[in-house]
């Protein structure tokens, strides 16, 4: 089997090199491999590799700029997985594609199940729903795994600038009132891999293609996300200038950004576990792995 994957040195697709690399030939790109911005070098690239799976983290993730580089965002997010799907439909081939949770308004009191109509608030978020849509529509073999906080030991992160800033500042101040899960990239490899696994076992008359929520287990905010990373960091002897409790919550309002971003991320992943008989860890495990190999 051979497997084509996008944004190798980003986080996921980092550690998707690694979960990927004993299920069949690799064939691992970034950037500068393949503009996924240009549609005529995506077909002529899975006209080149002619893979059996496609994975596709790559993505245009500056969410603030997107807000003005509208055009740039919907070529890699919105257009670039319509055109993966057309050209692994002429080959059968199987397009795992990541989403996210700004396809939502973040306005719903619970988790949002796969079945709630988006209505993204940011062009970041209409792009990738734009581009879920693309995928299901040219290729009906997709998986399209929607996650939230991705974290990763590799690469820039959330958890990466909260242990930055407060080894350095005298005060921190985290907004408080945006809700959801962080995600470990590895966690997300590790699920493509298994489910990749099944596709090849099961074929794809039995497989259950369609749009999953993927994300850890539990819920937190990121004033409390970023507590629990400083705690950690000052129990394994970590020289922090900031206390976790000394970290100060605000709202959104306080920190204003271009891109509205939602207040609610929470991902149902029901359908998931039920379909895959898979149980997600908790996101203070994942983080805690993450941390390890930071420090």
């Amino acid at each position: 089997m051979k497997i084509l994957l996008t944004g190798k040195d980003g986080q996921v697709g980092f550690e998707l090199q690694r979960s990927l690399a004993t299920l069949g030939e690799l064939v691992a790109l970034d950037l500068a491999d393949c503009d996924l911005s240009d549609a005529q070098a995506i077909r002529q690239l899975v006209s080149t590799v002619r893979p059996s799976v496609i994975v596709n983290p790559a993505a245009y993730t500056a969410v603030d700029k997107a807000e003005s580089d509208q055009e740039g965002a919907a070529a890699v997010n919105a257009a670039a997985p319509g055109i993966f799907g057309e050209e692994a439909a002429k080959l059968g081939a199987l397009v795992v594609h990541y989403s996210t949770d700004y396809v939502f308004d973040g306005t719903k009191d619970g988790a949002y199940s796969e079945a709630d109509p988006t209505n993204p608030q940011s062009i970041y978020g209409r792009t990738k729903r734009d581009g879920e849509l693309a995928l299901a529509n040219a290729n009906p073999r997709h998986l399209i795994l929607r996650t939230s906080w991705v974290v990763g030991a590799h690469g820039g992160n959330f958890a990466k600038t909260m242990l930055k800033l407060a080894a350095e500042r005298d005060s921190l101040s985290v907004v408080a009132d945006q809700w959801g899960a962080p995600t470990s990239a590895a966690l997300l490899a590790d699920v493509a891999a298994q489910l990749v696994r099944q596709w090849q076992r099961e074929g794809e008359g039995a497989f259950p293609y369609g749009i999953y929520h993927c994300v850890a287990g539990g819920e937190t905010n990121w004033c409390d996300y970023a507590r629990f990373v400083i705690g950690e960091a000052i129990k394994v002897g970590k020289p922090m200038k900031v206390q976790p409790a000394a970290i100060k919550a605000i709202t959104t309002a306080d920190y204003p950004t271009p891109a509205k971003r939602p207040a609610n991320s929470r991902l149902d992943i029901g359908k998931f576990r039920q379909t895959f008989g898979l149980e997600l860890p908790h996101w203070q495990a994942g983080i805690q792995h993450i941390l390890e190999q930071i420090f």
